[in-house]
């Protein structure tokens, strides 16, 4: 198990949902780290982007299989991976999702 904040955050997560609840929620999105707790990515996301955090929904995104090919008989699995909705304070955000509508 490893304790680097930076390392608790892999990457922002940008859909069509993901952009609205920015947008009227406040919340962020985040594929995090399969070992991390809320209290580890509430205190990644507060020191990385200096914003106050209020609240963190965790879920994890199961596998899925995927076919490939003309015969369609290969079958490859996406990984699965682990989620997180950052629900930031009134007034803070992020820069990185700003103007990403």
């Amino acid at each position: 198990m490893k304790n680097n904040l930076y390392e608790v955050l892999r990457r922002p997560i940008i859909t069509e949902k993901s952009n609205f609840q920015n947008g009227k929620n406040n919340q962020v999105v985040f594929e995090v780290a399969d070992y991390a707790t809320k209290p580890m990515i509430k205190e990644a996301v507060e020191v990385i982007f200096k914003v106050e955090v209020t609240r963190v929904n965790v879920s994890v995104v199961p596998s899925k299989k995927k076919t490939s090919g003309m015969s369609r008989r290969t079958v490859n699995r996406r990984k699965m991976y682990k989620k997180a909705v950052v629900t930031l304070a009134p007034g803070d955000s992020i820069d990185i999702f700003e103007g990403v509508y």
